[in-house]
């Protein structure tokens, strides 16, 4: 059974940075494809970020484009969010998922993906 956990959430100032990372409990992370998502309070889950099994396809939402990007390290067993020149409209909570589908037609749904970790808070705010 997949477990992923995230961590490296916290308070930054606009502008500011953070690396998100998502640690797997798996040596097969090369099997599934990997999400972002993060939901504010009173808000619904969004995607923000997707990469491949092969880490070939990446997908953005566009309220992040150009800011964030995600990788993945498969022999380590660890994916990624770089988060660069952070908004107050970013503070969230942040969650990484994985699935292992064959097809994922939407991939910053959140209803593609079969495993998730518990989040991680991260704060913008001056």
């Amino acid at each position: 059974q997949l477990q992923l956990v995230e961590s490296g959430g916290g308070l930054v100032q606009p502008g500011g940075s953070l690396r998100l990372s998502c640690a797997a409990s798996v040596l097969t992370l090369h099997t599934y494809a990997i999400g972002w998502f993060r939901q504010a309070p009173g808000k619904e889950r969004e995607g923000v970020s997707y990469i491949s099994k092969s880490g070939v396809s990446l997908v953005y939402a566009d309220s992040v484009k150009g800011r964030f990007t995600i990788s993945r390290d498969n022999a380590g067993k660890t994916m990624y969010l770089q988060m660069n020149s952070l908004k107050s409209e970013d503070t969230a909570v942040y969650f990484c998922a994985a699935t292992d589908r064959m097809v994922i037609r939407t991939p910053l749904r959140p209803g593609e993906y079969d495993y998730w970790g518990q989040g991680t808070q991260v704060t913008v705010s001056s």
